[in-house]
Parts: structure tokens; C-alpha cells; sequence
């Protein structure tokens, strides 16, 4: 091969490098962007502007959820479609879509009465009750170091929580509840979807998991919410923008979970971690600044002990598999 050749395949490849490299780039900052994003403006609608209505709203990101998958899949065929192919397991894509729904609405109603930051706090806690379910569920045990790294994980937000100036007890309960059910989805479903046969990538399982939410969310709404139509409509008539943050705020939701998908699609498990971490952070950052919540240094302290627990924890499970 001669230099000139040499030189246009390196310079050929320097470029798709560097295009692979912003186009990842471009993934984190979306991915960044439509999960902060969701998360603030929940916050905003829930606790600023009058809209109390956590389960419609979460009923709105299913429903957004269900109609967004559809196009993504069936016409812009941005991953293959996976058809149900049998009765046990649309039952245990149902009881996922449940679970599902409870870590939702838990977190939307924890909004209303706990700030963003300690929310993020709450919720950086996930790899504990992963790894409790994961014991209880299939009996997999870690090495002991990897569940020594738990201890600062709960112990950091033992020590956020009593340096919290907006706690509110009610709130917690929810965040810690929305927090159990969503690292019991990824257990469950790890269980319930782990034959080749039935396996569901989580683009596929979100396409048949929204429309089965929406239908369990529309009762709920209906007991728990009877008023929301009307006091919506007055809303809406009050604030013009209102119905367009409704739509942002549901769109946001499905792009959480597609650049979701795609980061860990074209990167590695390591690094979605590393990344899931950061995100917290930032988003605890943009919440203060914001909102101008009341936070305390024993609280920053707990927050900072809890994340640097998480990242103990996945470097523990990587080194001791």
C-alpha cells in the first residue's frame, strides 16, 4: 500500500472515530436533557402550578409512551418489532406494566411534597433493594464487599434525611416505595423474560407495557382523581401553556426511555452506571438552582455519601462477579 493510500484510510478512519464520538456525545446530552428534563418539569406542574394530579400525569406519560413506541417501532422501525408470542407471557409482561405503573405514580406523588434533590437522594439508593430482591427473589448472592459498599448508600440517606429542611414523612414513603418497585421491575423482569424465547429488548417491552398501564391507570384516576378533568380544564383556561408542558413533560417521557435504550445500546453497562450517577448529580444541581429549595451542608454530605456508596458498589460488583 502506498503513503497516500495510508494516509487516506487513516484520515478516513480518524473521522468515523470522530464522528462515533459525537455521535455518543450527542446520546448523553439528550439522554441527559429528556431525564432531567421530565424530572423538573413534573416537579414544576406537581408542586408550582397547581396541577395535582401525580397518577393522570403519570397516566399521560403512559399514554405518550404507547403512542410514540408504535411510531418509533411499527414506522420508523427504529429496533425490530418482538411479537408476544403466547398467553403466560403477555401475563408476565402485565405484571411488569403493574409494577411498573406503582414505581411511576409513587415517584410523581413523592414530587409534591419532597424537593428534587432529596428526591434524587432517595432514589440513588436503587442498587440496595436491586440487590436485596435479587437475594430474596433468585437467591443470588454477591461477595461480601459488594454488599459492604450498601452500607454508605442507606447510611447516606439516613444522614440526608436529617439534614432535609422539606422533608415530609408521607413523601419519603412514596420515594422509597417508587425506589423498592423499580428495582423490583428489573429484577422481576430479569425472571420473568430471561428465556431466549421471550426475551424483550426494552424498547419492545415499553411498546406493550405503556397501552397495559394506561388501562390500569384509567380506574385509579377515576377513584383517586375524580376532579381532574374540571380543574384541568379551569388550568388550562388560566395558564395557555399549560396543555403544551403537559405534552412536553409526556414526550420527555418517552424520550427518557429511547435514549435510555440507545446510550446503553453504544456503550457499556459500566458506563451507563457511571453516567446514571452523574446524571443524579446534575440533576440535584439544576433542582437547587431552580426551585432555590433549602439545603443544609449535612444534607449535601449524606447525598455525596450515597452516590460515592453507589459507585463503591458498582465497582465492588464488577471486580468480585
Amino acid at each position: 500500500m502506498s503513503s497516500t493510500q495510508q494516509s487516506s484510510s487513516s484520515s478516513a478512519s480518524s473521522s468515523s472515530t470522530k464522528n462515533q464520538t459525537l455521535f455518543i456525545a450527542s446520546l448523553i446530552i439528550l439522554w441527559y436533557s429528556a431525564n432531567i428534563g421530565v424530572l423538573l418539569l413534573n416537579k414544576f406542574l406537581l408542586s408550582n402550578y397547581g396541577f395535582r394530579f401525580p397518577v393522570f400525569l403519570t397516566m399521560c406519560h403512559m399514554s405518550a409512551c404507547a403512542f410514540l413506541s408504535y411510531i418509533s417501532i411499527v414506522f420508523m422501525k427504529i429496533v425490530p418489532l418482538q411479537p408476544i408470542k403466547s398467553r403466560p407471557q403477555f401475563l408476565k409482561i402485565a405484571t411488569l406494566s403493574v409494577v411498573f405503573c406503582g414505581s411511576v405514580v409513587g415517584g410523581n406523588i413523592s414530587l409534591r411534597y419532597l424537593p428534587v434533590s432529596f428526591n434524587q437522594a432517595v432514589g440513588a439508593t436503587t442498587p440496595f433493594f436491586t440487590a436485596l430482591f435479587a437475594y430474596l427473589m433468585t437467591f443470588k448472592r454477591e461477595a461480601w464487599v459488594t454488599y459492604g459498599a450498601l452500607v454508605p448508600v442507606v447510611a447516606g440517606v439516613v444522614i440526608a434525611s436529617g439534614g432535609e429542611p422539606g422533608f415530609h414523612w408521607f413523601g419519603f414513603i412514596m420515594c422509597i416505595s417508587a425506589t423498592a418497585a423499580r428495582a423490583f421491575k428489573s429484577v422481576l423482569q430479569g425472571i420473568l423474560l430471561s428465556s431466549e424465547g421471550e426475551k424483550l429488548n426494552s424498547m419492545n417491552l415499553l411498546l406493550y407495557m405503556s397501552p397495559i398501564a394506561v388501562l390500569v391507570l384509567v380506574p385509579v384516576v377515576l377513584i383517586m382523581e375524580p376532579s381532574v378533568l374540571e380543574v384541568t380544564l379551569s388550568l388550562g383556561r388560566q395558564h395557555r401553556y399549560m396543555w403544551l408542558l403537559v405534552l412536553i413533560n409526556s414526550t420527555m417521557a418517552y424520550a427518557a426511555n429511547l435514549t435510555n435504550f440507545l446510550v446503553t445500546k453504544h456503550t457499556s453497562a459500566l458506563t451507563l452506571q457511571v453516567l446514571g450517577n452523574a446524571k443524579g448529580a446534575v440533576a440535584v444541581v439544576i433542582s437547587i438552582l431552580l426551585f432555590r429549595n433549602p439545603v443544609t451542608v449535612m444534607g449535601i454530605g449524606g447525598y455525596t455519601i450515597t452516590v460515592l456508596g453507589v459507585v463503591a458498589y458498582g465497582e465492588a460488583k464488577r471486580r468480585f462477579k
